[in-house]
């Protein structure tokens, strides 16, 4: 399975590998960075998340991507996609907190959702999150996000559904604060 790269005006989206380990570790060891992707971990429960990041692409085709800033060609987070067996298949991303509220999700989710559409040919793209999360549901938005309904999960709790449209490129993004619009780079995809 080759796992492609893509990159948008900030950002590369690399397959994980081995080399995301300190990564993984500093986000999901981290409690309070954690707390809505099932932290915290153990260092060796961090290292089992990253293998299974690296592993859904072989299983199911697709995953998540770790996002690097290019000025800086630091590693900052994960994005893509995520099915859990009995569950439906997401857009997920997390970010470490220093990275936060700069817009990156919103870039690496849209180079995502675009890959999916195009790429995968996917017809529709759908995320989910719980409903104390408002920093997601608020991403969601500026995603164009439209709630299609709420559904029973197999963990036992009720969540929104949101189908996330195809990108619009032309069309300038909402900044993280509202304050400002950019124009949003086309994903490029490298073999």
């Amino acid at each position: 399975m080759h796992i492609p790269t893509l990159s948008s005006k900030r950002l590369l989206l690399l397959p994980p590998s081995a080399a995301c380990e300190a990564l993984y570790d500093r986000f999901y060891t981290d409690a309070d960075a954690s707390i809505a992707y099932g932290g915290p971990l153990t260092p060796g429960g961090a290292w089992s998340r990253l293998a299974s990041d690296l592993g859904t692409w072989f299983l199911q085709g697709f995953g998540v991507w770790v996002i690097q800033r290019r000025e800086q060609g630091d590693l900052v987070g994960t994005c893509g996609f995520w099915q859990g067996k009995g569950w439906p298949r997401e857009l997920t991303w997390w970010l470490l907190p220093e990275a936060r509220g700069a817009g990156l999700a919103q870039e690496a989710s849209l180079a995502a959702v675009a890959h999916a559409y195009g790429a995968f040919g996917w017809p529709s793209v759908d995320t989910y999150m719980n409903d104390a999360n408002l920093p997601a549901r608020a991403l969601v938005q500026r995603l164009g996000g439209v709630r299609t309904g709420r559904q029973a999960f197999p963990d036992g709790l009720e969540r929104d559904v949101f189908h996330i449209p195809p990108p619009d490129l032309d069309r300038p993004a909402l900044s993280p604060t509202r304050a400002r619009s950019s124009r949003q780079e086309a994903p490029r995809i490298h073999p």
